[in-house]
């Protein structure tokens, strides 16, 4: 099948009270890993490719989404691709030509009201080429851990900015945290609940891989619906790089990615089934 839309994937998890798995693309061995876990899961799923893994490529977004696509034209569940985390304006103008369906733009770190107008205008840029928009309010933030409950998404500020901007979804910060190597962050599910009662948008989780699985399942009942991991694939591709390199004189590649790409596969697959129910 050919690539599905982003909104209609989280769109119909949404009215199902389930989640949808997005999961971050750096190489082909993760496109490869990500679609088949979720083949073995029998579920949709968002490929989503960064900023920061289009910078890794020298700025060239094209090889890495057709990729992607050409994925999804022989895979056995509706695939969708995705642009995460943008803030240079120019790459967020090349998403529509590259085969993207939605982009998350982010301006979470600027002040409240300089959000808001960045937001507004990329989300009507987006709208205008037929993209649907994500955009983050609060701090979920890097590698220093989880924020303390000040740092948090407020509901009342969370309508207030999805009525502003005009986006299509939001990202909350609830207790997670970017680049999480270990399961030990706990969500606010009460915080969840709360904002998912005021906001009329999905909400979507960014770094999901330092959660609980009974984290997720509680955050996705409470209404989150667009999960993002990236970090965990990475933890289990590189683990078993390693274990494989440890073999001597390895030297054929497909030695070392095939075991990385196959437990990719194994721990999308997990996830997916925690997640959709």
């Amino acid at each position: 099948m050919s690539l599905t839309r982003t909104g209609e994937l989280v769109a119909a998890a949404r009215d199902a009270g389930r989640g949808v798995g997005a999961f971050n693309v750096i190489t082909l061995e993760h496109a490869e890993g990500i679609v088949a876990g979720a083949e073995l899961a029998g579920a949709p799923v968002i490929l989503q490719v960064s900023q920061n893994a289009v910078r890794y490529h020298d700025g060239r977004v094209g090889p890495l989404a057709a990729a992607c696509a050409l994925l999804s034209e022989t895979a056995a569940v509706p695939v969708a691709l995705h642009l995460d985390h943008v803030d240079d304006l120019d790459l967020l103008h090349r998403t529509a030509d590259a085969g993207f369906s939605s982009v998350m733009y982010d301006a979470s770190r600027l002040g409240y009201a300089d959000n808001v107008a960045a937001t507004r205008s990329a989300a009507d840029w987006a709208h205008a080429n037929g993209l649907w928009l994500e955009a983050e309010l609060g701090e979920v933030g890097g590698k220093d851990g989880v924020h303390s409950p000040t740092a948090r998404t407020k509901p009342a500020e969370a309508a207030e900015y999805v009525s502003a901007t005009g986006v299509d979804a939001l990202a909350v910060a609830v207790g997670s945290s970017h680049a999480m190597t270990t399961k030990t962050a706990r969500l606010d599910i009460d915080l969840i609940s709360e904002i998912r009662a005021a906001v009329a948008v999905p909400l979507v989780l960014h770094g999901s891989s330092g959660v609980i699985d009974d984290d997720l399942r509680q955050a996705v009942a409470a209404g989150l619906t667009k999960i993002n991991v990236g970090t965990r694939l990475n933890v289990v591709f590189t683990t078993a790089v390693r274990d494989a390199l440890a073999a001597p004189a390895m030297t054929d590649p497909r030695k070392y990615l095939k075991p990385a790409r196959d437990e990719v596969a194994v721990t999308v697959a997990a996830i997916l089934r925690t997640i959709s129910g």
